[in-house]
């Protein structure tokens, strides 16, 4: 800074409040400090700044690699933190990197809160972050822990989708389980829930898995070898998610099976991967760019706000009817 105002045959003082957008500089003067800067190649350190203030004004983002929706959220989550004045860090968790170490590397850049996205570390874990800093958790809840939640209605949003396996006409619809992501249980109980209501308990059947197309692929090849056997296919597959939808078509392409003609398919998520699919997928839509508005307000409400409780918001979803679901086969229910 003491550079620039010596080139620009001005007080260090006056670039100073030039660089922060006060009033005090003529137009003039402000346009050639501006270039000269440009011209040494000078740069405001903001980051410096604030934290001169005790501040640094950023938000941490830990998430997951591979993991479609988290991008969703991430998108919507820079626009929201940057309406109300805060910057947003990254850091994923992956293979050989813990959430715990994406974790720290957030709070060892001094982020002021963290949002963590379907965080998969156990609940002491959690529960002891949020004593440390502002946490929120999208889309996994760990009661009693001191954090802020923000999640779909994830019972209502299998209810849809069920509903609108039967109303087509299906009774053998499975469940492909999501394991221990994010809404996974409340995902499975909903499921088995809706089997009993509809009176269908008895062909009601919950395959182990998890959120990623492995789990599709896996659920795909041991439905197609129970049908090489003589077992008749299930007419309707509910997955965990989109990720597990996705697996799920190819086997199921790759076996010759034709969907919806065969078998009905629908995930959850409505992530970008929906759009992706040769056949549009029948999906559960979690509005991603409302839960990263909440979830970033959450943060910096108690930020600004020091001692007010933790929040939770529970957002409606929504089912989108696409391609991969149709009637069951004719003759079979």
């Amino acid at each position: 800074m003491a550079d620039v105002a010596e080139k620009a045959g001005v007080s260090r003082a006056l670039v100073s409040i030039i660089f922060r957008n006060q009033p005090g500089a003529g137009e003039e003067t402000r346009e050639r400090v501006l270039r000269i800067a440009d011209e040494i190649g000078y740069r405001p350190d903001n980051a410096a700044r604030l934290l001169a203030r005790g501040r640094s004004r950023t938000l941490g983002v830990m998430f997951t690699v591979h993991q479609a929706f988290h991008t969703d959220l991430i998108e919507g989550i820079y626009p929201a933190a940057e309406h109300l004045g805060y910057d947003v860090l990254l850091s994923a968790a992956a293979q050989g990197r813990s959430e715990a170490k994406a974790v720290e590397a957030l709070l060892g850049h001094r982020c002021e809160a963290l949002i963590v996205l379907g965080p998969d570390a156990d609940a002491a874990y959690l529960d002891a972050l949020g004593k440390r800093t502002v946490v929120v958790s999208i889309s996994r809840r760990v009661p009693g822990a001191p954090l802020d939640f923000v999640h779909s209605a994830e019972g209502k949003g299998v209810r849809q989708a069920m509903d609108h396996l039967v109303e087509l006409g299906h009774q053998r619809i499975v469940h492909i389980d999501g394991g221990r992501g994010p809404g996974s249980a409340d995902r499975r109980r909903a499921y088995r829930a809706a089997m009993r209501r509809h009176g269908l308990e008895p062909e009601g059947r919950v395959i182990p898995g998890d959120h990623t197309e492995r789990s599709g692929i896996e659920t795909g090849q041991l439905l197609l070898a129970e049908r090489d056997q003589g077992q008749p296919l299930p007419t309707a597959v509910l997955a965990g998610n989109d990720r597990s939808a996705m697996g799920l078509l190819m086997a199921l392409t790759r076996g010759g099976v034709e969907v919806p003609r065969d078998l009905s398919v629908v995930g959850y998520d409505d992530s970008h991967l929906s759009h992706l699919m040769p056949i549009g997928l029948t999906t559960v839509r979690q509005d991603a760019g409302l839960m990263a508005e909440r979830a970033v307000g959450f943060a910096v409400r108690r930020l600004e706000n020091p001692g007010l409780e933790p929040q939770e918001a529970v957002l409606e979803p929504k089912l989108v009817v696409r391609g991969s679901s149709g009637p069951p086969p004719e003759g079979v229910a």
